[in-house]
């Protein structure tokens, strides 16, 4: 199952999602009306009354339940860090020299290097000191990944490698959206208990007041109504539970394989599993909210098993080690009991750290994608099923990739201070006259001090290979995020002024831009983005046409060869479909209006979009490295994350 499959799987799992909570309304709603009919007497009415009453009943509990789930999903949809903050999370700064934390924050960066994906925030939940964490978000540019004090203590490098990866995977795949949407939905349903709550004290408290003037009664069916209200949220509340629960337990299967296909090791997420289950704390929290995020945790929130968000622990365990004996958790439980396990000290024992230093282990450095010449033989296949499906190759790469960017760049990327000239000078364009234009761009917006900074950055970053300069962008997203709102959005309008600045901006520094400029706005403003996936190809004709125009224009100097480019993608992409080669007079900027129209495809549309896109850019059979950080800028501009491109053969 490649990314796109896993895409339509949670369309579906959505689409179930809202049917059943439509059913549960549905009962609610039945039980109200059946009380409130009861509670005014109003069996016997006219039937121009009865229908009066249940009409207003029934409007008024849909929209109750549908403006509080509402409200509430708008404001998780407002980042990740809000999930995280709401239990209690601290975050990790970028620059951290704490040796735990530097270890989560070097794991976190290399996941997200590997998965093609913004570095998330980092949030430390120190109250709790079980094991588990959580990932939250809207998309991937917003994201935040947060663990427990406990499993930064007691997980070594490799089972904190298992947990962020299985969190990585909900990242990629989508499960962020649908938990956001779970909670939501839960919200809603449980916002009636608290109306009934209201309305059954007011009609206690009337009736009691009113007692001694022989109006009692008029209270009681408010009493009453309230009541049901209060009864019928909690059923509701409980059948959302059991819904929540049996969509959580599906995906967590998904997560855990995902994290081991990431690391090619099982012993990492296997053996987090079995402290969870060898330790008193195991994952509980302590948070009063365990309850709303369950679903979304890497380990059982509570001990109540009839409600489980997750399959059985040893069920997990056995899942991904067939042969493990559930009297393992016993024994370790008895040996932690005296002497809980250090994460760190195991990291010293097995080579992972050295005693005095929380440094990273890292692999031989990796030049980069493999192939003749700086060029990867690649088939458009291959590509597809490794979108959101990073490899272990592509997880040692991301780690080389960490060693092969200079300590200096590193220190500034994570600097919130000097991550925005950084970011800045990554975009201004290696054309003289281009650069020219888009200095002036900056200056007239940022001031002159930050554009001459920028400048500087340029610089400085002439050396960078083009395979890094992606990845540092992206390793300074947290340290961009630490800004104010007004600086982000000035910073916005920088980018977009340096795209804007000049046509002549080339295609690979057009997408690097784009992307930046879409990520960033996506971080700044998370809930202004409604993504449907609903658009078909056939509406987006034109906008795929101009991409794969474009594309091939730019890879292929001779119009003739560069036509036949295009056909090769219009043939993956429309089969048996005529499309004429006409690349837009505007070049690139032509892209502008494409982008929004383009990643509303449906999935399998998407796919094929991705297909034609590779097509294109390696008609010859080959890809150089520019042209493979291309590809990728485009699949993350399409919300397709490509990590990146190493060992690719032609297959």
């Amino acid at each position: 199952m490649n990314f796109f499959e896993r895409q339509r799987q949670v369309r579906r799992l959505s689409t179930r999602l809202v049917l059943l909570f439509v059913l549960a309304v549905v009962g609610i709603v039945v039980v109200v009306n059946l009380a409130a009919l009861f509670a005014f007497n109003a069996t016997t009415a006219d039937p121009g009354q009865l229908v009066g009453l249940i009409a207003i009943v029934t409007v008024a509990t849909v929209v109750a339940i549908g403006l509080a789930a509402l409200v509430r999903t708008l404001a998780l949809r407002s980042g990740g860090g809000k999930v995280a903050r709401e239990l209690g999370g601290v975050p990790v700064p970028a620059n951290t020299t704490d040796p735990e934390l530097r270890r989560l924050r070097n794991v976190v960066e290399e996941m997200a290097l590997a998965s093609g994906v913004p570095v998330p925030e980092v949030y430390v939940l120190p109250e709790e000191t079980a094991i588990n964490a959580f990932a939250a978000g809207w998309t991937p540019s917003d994201a935040a990944v947060a663990v427990t004090r406990g499993a930064l203590q007691r997980l070594n490098r490799d089972e904190l490698q298992g947990v962020i990866a299985h969190e990585f995977s909900h990242v990629v795949n989508g499960d962020m959206r649908l938990n956001i949407r779970l909670m939501g939905l839960l919200f809603g349903i449980l916002f009636l208990t608290v109306i009934g709550r209201g309305l059954a004290r007011a009609g206690v408290l009337g009736g009691g007041r009113s007692r001694g003037n022989n109006n009692g009664g008029s209270a009681a069916p408010l009493a009453l109504v309230g009541l049901a209200l209060l009864v019928a949220g909690y059923v509701g509340v409980l059948a959302g539970r059991l819904i929540q629960a049996s969509v959580s337990r599906q995906r967590e299967y998904l997560a855990d394989a995902s994290a081991v296909q990431f690391t090619r090791q099982t012993r990492g997420i296997a053996g987090a599993l079995k402290k969870i289950g060898g330790l008193s704390d195991g994952s509980e929290l302590k948070s009063p909210k365990r309850d709303e995020v369950g679903h979304m945790l890497f380990g059982e929130a509570t001990r109540a098993s009839w409600l489980a968000t997750h399959p059985p622990l040893v069920d997990r365990i056995k899942a991904l080690e067939p042969s493990f004996d559930p009297a393992e958790l016993r024994q370790l439980s008895q040996r932690w009991a005296a002497a809980p396990p250090s994460g760190r000290q195991e990291d010293v024992a097995m080579g992972l750290a050295p005693a005095a230093a929380p440094d990273r282990p890292h692999p031989p450095a990796q030049p980069g994608p493999t192939g003749h010449a700086g060029r990867v033989r690649v088939a458009p296949g291959e590509v597809l099923d490794r979108v959101a499906a990073p490899t272990e190759n592509a997880y040692t790469h991301a780690a080389a990739i960490l060693d092969r960017i200079p300590e200096p760049l590193l220190d500034r990327a994570r600097d919130r201070h000097a991550a925005v000239p950084l970011l800045l000078g990554l975009l201004l364009s290696t054309e003289p006259e281009v650069r020219n234009h888009q200095y002036v761009a900056v200056a007239q917006r940022q001031g002159q001090q930050l554009a001459d900074s920028a400048l500087r950055a340029a610089d400085d970053l002439r050396a960078l290979p083009a395979e890094l300069r992606l990845p540092l962008a992206e390793l300074a997203f947290p340290a961009l995020r630490e800004r104010p709102d007004a600086e982000l959005e000035s910073l916005l309008a920088a980018v977009f002024a340096l795209i804007h600045a000049d046509g002549a901006i080339n295609v690979t520094e057009y997408c690097l831009s784009r992307l930046l400029l879409a990520e960033l706005a996506e971080s700044l403003r998370p809930d202004s983005r409604w993504r449907t996936d609903r658009r078909k190809l056939t509406d987006a004709r034109s906008a795929a046409a101009a991409l794969l125009a474009i594309l091939a224009q730019v890879g292929h100097p001779d119009r003739a060869e560069a036509e036949r480019a295009f056909q090769a993608g219009v043939a993956a992409l429309l089969p048996g479909t005529p499309l004429p080669y006409a690349p837009p007079e505007n070049g690139v900027l032509a892209l502008e209006t494409a982008w929004p129209v383009l990643d509303e495809l449906r999935p399998a549309d998407k796919e094929r979009l991705v297909a034609a896109t590779v097509a294109v850019i390696s008609h010859d059979g080959e890809m150089t490295v520019p042209e493979v950080e291309l590809l990728r800028t485009i699949c993350g501009l399409l919300h397709c994350p490509l990590p990146p491109m190493v060992g690719v053969s032609t297959g």
